[in-house]
C-alpha cells in the first residue's frame, strides 16, 4: 500500500482491538516455550512486553505461579485487559501497564523472565535485546516469537506487506546470530505451526473483518482499509511457505 489511508489505523485498531489476540501463536506454543526455560523461580516475576489484549499474558498466569506486569502502548488494549483481569479473578497476579515498550521505568535486573509475541520488532530487535537484557536479572530468560524468511523466491506483494512494517525482517539465523551478540544464550526455538495464525488470530479477523463490512457498507474509505486487512490473511493462506513466526527461547549470560 504505497500510500496509507487517512483513517486506516483507526479501522486497524477497530479490527484488532476485537480480536483474542493481535498476532499469531496458542497456547501449546507457549507452554512448549516456556517448557525450554531453565531453572525459573517457583513464581517468577514476569513481563509480557507488547501485550496487546492479553491472550498470552492470561496463558502465562495459567503456565506459571508468577505475577506479570502486561505493558502496551495501545491504550485501549490495555483497558480491555484491566477489564479481563478483574472479571477473572486476577488482578493481584496480572497488572496491566500503559507504556511505550522501550520505556517501562522498570529498575534494572527486575525480571525472572520476559516475555513477548510479535512486538520487539516495533524496537528493532538490537535495540530491544539491549533493553530486555538490562530488565532481566543474570540468569534471567527472554522468550519471544519474531517474523522469519523461510524462502528466497518470495512474491512481490508478500515481501512489499513485510519490508513495510519490518523492514529488517531475516531469517531464522539472522536471528540467532543477534541474540548470541547480545549477551544471551539460544535455549532453543521452534517455528510457530499454521493452527496458531488461524485458531485465534485470522479466523476471527475474517468475522470482524465479515461484521465491519456491514457497519461500513455506504463508506468505500473504511471497506478499502478492511480488504487489505482482508488481503492479508488471503496471502497468509496462499504463501505460508515463504515465511514463519518463529519462537526463540533464550537466557541472559552474565
Amino acid at each position: 500500500m504505497p500510500e496509507t489511508p487517512s483513517r486506516f489505523w483507526d479501522i486497524f485498531f477497530e479490527v484488532y482491538a476485537a480480536l483474542p489476540r493481535q498476532g499469531p501463536g496458542n497456547r501449546a506454543c507457549a507452554a512448549r516455550a516456556l517448557g525450554m526455560c531453565r531453572d525459573l523461580p517457583p513464581a517468577p516475576r514476569i513481563l509480557d512486553l507488547g501485550c496487546g489484549v492479553g491472550a498470552q499474558t492470561r496463558h502465562l498466569a495459567e503456565l506459571t505461579a508468577g505475577t506479570i506486569v502486561a505493558v502496551d502502548n495501545h491504550g485501549p488494549f490495555i483497558e480491555r485487559l484491566t477489564e479481563t483481569v478483574a472479571a477473572m479473578g486476577l488482578a493481584h497476579r496480572i497488572f496491566p501497564v500503559h507504556a511505550d515498550m522501550g520505556k517501562t521505568g522498570f529498575p534494572p535486573a527486575h525480571f525472572d523472565l520476559i516475555w513477548s509475541e510479535g512486538a520487539l520488532y516495533n524496537l528493532g530487535l538490537d535495540t530491544a535485546l539491549r533493553i530486555c537484557r538490562d530488565l532481566l536479572r543474570p540468569g534471567g530468560h527472554l522468550v519471544f516469537t519474531d517474523a522469519v524468511w523461510r524462502k528466497t523466491d518470495v512474491p512481490d506483494e508478500v515481501r512489499r506487506g513485510f519490508e513495510q512494517d519490518s523492514p529488517t525482517m531475516g531469517w531464522t539465523r539472522d536471528v540467532l546470530a543477534i541474540i548470541e551478540q547480545s549477551g544471551f544464550e539460544v535455549l532453543g526455538h521452534f517455528t510457530l505451526p499454521d493452527a496458531a495464525w488461524w485458531e485465534d488470530f485470522y479466523t476471527p479477523m475474517r468475522a470482524r473483518v465479515r461484521e465491519l463490512r456491514k457497519k461500513y457498507r455506504d463508506d468505500a474509505e473504511a471497506r478499502g482499509i478492511l480488504d487489505v486487512l482482508w488481503r492479508e490473511t488471503d496471502l497468509h493462506e496462499a504463501h505460508s511457505d515463504c515465511y514463519a513466526y518463529e519462537f526463540f527461547v533464550t537466557r541472559r549470560q552474565g
